[in-house]
């Protein structure tokens, strides 16, 4: 059994190797007709390598949910004041931050194209939300295109918001 094993291992190399170097071509190679380069009366311009066009497009956008949360033990875990990626909320002014956890099916440890860290422009919660924010948190892992903008208890803000667009900054 070892002998067949060993014997079909080699005849697969044979074959993949025939392949590779086009063994069995039934074509014959064409010889290649060029005409000799006279440097002395011809002169090549140098050319610069192209430069990438930057792009001026717009980053792309989804649409989401959004809500709010305070850094609480019964709307977080029981470190409120430490976010996912470790980041630590000011217990005076959590707002100041302007860090959004994100659900789970947004970040890229899920299958997600955002990343701890990330910038966000978000736009259409209100005049006084809309901006720029960066991902420090996750959701729990039941919500689902979703993302909570951090605020304390003081700043009397609630709501939950529909058709929120958010677009991740380069």
């Amino acid at each position: 059994m070892l002998r067949l094993k060993i014997l079909a291992a080699l005849f697969s190399v044979a074959v993949a190797v025939t392949e590779e170097f086009n063994f069995f071509d039934s074509k014959p190679d064409e010889p290649i007709h060029a005409e000799p380069l006279d440097l002395a009366k011809k002169t090549v311009p140098i050319q610069e390598p192209e430069q990438p066009a930057p792009d001026l497009t717009t980053p792309a956008t989804l649409t989401v949910a959004a809500s709010v949360y305070f850094p609480e033990p019964h709307q977080t875990d029981s470190s409120p004041f430490i976010t996912a990626d470790g980041s630590k909320i000011n217990r005076n002014n959590p707002k100041k931050h302007r860090w959004i956890a994100i659900s789970r099916d947004l970040h890229a440890r899920w299958g997600g194209e955002m990343q701890f860290g990330d910038s966000l422009m978000v736009s259409g919660v209100s005049k006084e939300l809309d901006g720029i924010y960066v991902v420090r948190d996750v959701m729990n892992r039941r919500i689902q295109n979703q993302i909570d903008i951090l605020v304390g208890r003081n700043d009397k803000i609630m709501g939950m918001w529909q058709d929120v667009q958010i677009a991740k900054l380069d």
